[in-house]
């Protein structure tokens, strides 16, 4: 009834090698950075959500879906809603030990999703990086690092819209001979350092990937490292804030930091 969604998509990968865990994180990651629709009994009320409950005999779902139409194809009549990224809503429903129906009996992706896998989801969402000091001494073209990685990169940094200007992935050097790689970040909010640096993080565990394999950095666009950088590294561009995400106003569950809470 609609166009196919990357969540169609990554739950047909999924569907098709049942065995493989890549194809699995991928499902959860395309969950987690999706904006899902989120089916309501009433309006919400400040950051109080009111979710339509159905028992199972599996415990108790919340419904949500990709696009709003599938939402109403679902409901058949008029209904209220809230629109979340996967992963606050994931951390919503995991402090209650609820599971989550996706696009259920109205796209390809329908699926139930257990509360203990939207527990794990909310965990792993929640493993962020650390934050180290070292000392940069020379950039090489990066090499090495696997197709799935920099898919998930691209993907990823695709979402992060207007946070920063660029990013760079290089290969790097550190004082005392350390060798890795290193996905630069030029012109970045401040506020948005740790967001973008949870991505990454997210864009490695999901790739099944060690988090150890590449390093975060912030840099200014005046900053002499960023031209050594773009000279030698591989670049992804961040797409632009346009002016109605600009004006648009704050809505619950827009800072993943304070999901909104159930009622």
């Amino acid at each position: 009834m609609t166009d196919e969604t990357a969540l169609d998509r990554a739950h047909a990968a999924m569907e098709a090698a049942p065995d493989q865990d890549a194809a699995r994180l991928r499902f959860y990651e395309r969950l987690a950075d999706s904006e899902l629709f989120l089916l309501l009994t009433g309006e919400p009320e400040g950051d109080q959500l009111a979710p339509e409950m159905f028992e199972l005999a599996d415990g108790r779902f919340v419904l949500a879906f990709d696009r709003e139409a599938r939402l109403a194809a679902f409901v058949g009549r008029t209904a209220a809603y809230a629109a979340l990224s996967g992963r606050v809503i994931a951390a919503m429903l995991a402090r209650e030990g609820i599971g989550l129906g996706v696009n259920l009996e109205v796209a390809p992706s329908s699926i139930l999703i257990p509360a203990e896998a939207v527990a794990w989801l909310d965990r792993t969402l929640g493993h962020g990086p650390e934050e180290v000091e070292a000392r940069m001494e020379a950039f090489l073209p990066p090499a090495g690092l696997p197709e799935v990685l920099l898919g998930a990169l691209d993907t990823k940094l695709a979402t992060a819209r207007g946070l920063a200007q660029a990013a760079y992935l290089v290969g790097v050097t550190y004082a005392g001979g350390g060798r890795g790689h290193l996905l630069g970040f030029v012109g970045a909010l401040p506020e948005a350092h740790g967001a973008l640096a949870r991505a990454v993080s997210e864009a490695l565990t999901f790739s099944g990937i060690e988090a150890g394999a590449l390093d975060v950095g912030f840099f200014s666009a005046t900053d002499p490292v960023a031209a050594r950088m773009a000279q030698a590294g591989l670049r992804f561009d961040l797409p632009e804030l346009n002016v109605e995400d600009r004006a648009a106003p704050v809505a619950p569950g827009s800072d993943p930091d304070a999901p909104p809470r159930l009622r």
